[in-house]
């Protein structure tokens, strides 16, 4: 009985150091907006010419040298900071904290750019590390890539836009160019952490072979999670080839087993996911046209892929997009 009352003021411990180091994160992240606001308006407005900021981090460092972070390379990002978030409140709403405001400053070109990895990397919860790692893998140019190739197919009754994506990077996997569709799973299910980071944390894992009894059949789906958000179980179909159309029968078939035998009232239809290693899109279009079950069709890369071939290829898209509706 004490253990559990000795719990319960852990836990309100806990809460209100959570609290005091978010409140101080803020007012941490405010001040150097203020900062780089002042820097930025005198630079602007005043005689202040480049090597002030210079002599602005000697004059901190020298009136008071227990004060740390204000050498001229953060000042210098303070004022960046300012410029690229004139309105406070777009920074403070996320709550994130300065390294990750600099990873993002540092490594995004654009302010549609930033303004994805500051909502995404608040809602995964994002470790610096994880952000990184999810820059590296071009996530923005691929969910924008996802939703340009998505939102066409109106045949489906769910939006999987904004959830789903058009490849998806398995770099952690450490697979040899040559490996079976076990050896993919069987990594897979070995890396369910970084596998989830991956695919968005509102999955969640199910199991893997799960079984789907169809009158005296078994058939089993190579993995299974389920999308809280959605609601709706996600059956993954693990393919090491290029896409065929005959593939999406298969997959068709467990999605109605799914939602006849194994979904609850209260969800919604079972979405079907088919990872290839290559797809041809104009075929992945012409297969999906006559889908009714919501379905996606993504490649997977066992190593990272350019930035810039991602971009190129998604101009290439827009591209496309605007002769057809020209």
């Amino acid at each position: 009985m004490l253990d559990l009352q000795f719990r319960e003021i852990l836990t309100l411990i806990k809460t209100a150091q959570n609290r005091v180091i978010a409140n101080t994160n803020q007012e941490l992240i405010q001040l150097y907006w203020t900062i780089g606001r002042y820097i930025s308006e005198q630079l602007n407005t005043t005689a202040w010419g480049q090597k002030a900021i210079e002599q602005l981090a000697t004059f901190i460092q020298t009136q008071e040298p227990g004060i740390k972070g204000f050498e001229r390379r953060n000042l210098e990002r303070m004022r960046q900071f300012y410029e690229i978030y004139p309105d406070i409140t777009t920074a403070l709403r996320t709550q994130l904290s300065w390294t990750h405001h600099r990873i993002i400053m540092s490594r995004c070109k654009t302010q549609e750019e930033r303004l994805f990895y500051l909502q995404l990397t608040s809602t995964e919860r994002y470790s610096t590390r994880e952000l990184d790692r999810q820059i590296n893998s071009g996530i923005y140019e691929r969910t924008l890539l996802a939703d340009v190739q998505l939102s066409p197919n109106r045949s489906q009754s769910q939006p999987l836009s904004g959830v789903f994506r058009d490849s998806y990077i398995l770099d952690f996997l450490n697979l040899p160019p040559n490996h079976s569709e076990d050896d993919l799973k069987t990594a897979l299910v070995r890396n369910l952490r970084d596998f989830i980071l991956e695919l968005g944390r509102d999955f969640t894992f199910v199991g893997e072979e799960y079984r789907l009894q169809v009158g005296n059949s078994d058939f089993f789906i190579d993995l299974l999670l389920y999308h809280r958000d959605l609601q709706s179980l996600v059956a993954f179909e693990l393919k090491i080839d290029k896409f065929k159309p005959e593939y999406l029968g298969q997959l068709e078939f467990y999605l109605e087993a799914l939602d006849r035998d194994i979904k609850k009232p209260h969800e919604n239809p079972s979405i079907g996911v088919l990872l290839c290693r290559d797809k041809d899109d104009e075929v992945v279009e012409y297969a999906l046209s006559r889908t009714l079950s919501p379905t996606v069709v993504a490649e997977y890369e066992i190593k990272l892929i350019p930035k810039e071939t991602l971009r190129k290829k998604l101009n290439e898209f827009y591209e496309l997009l605007a002769d057809k509706q020209s």
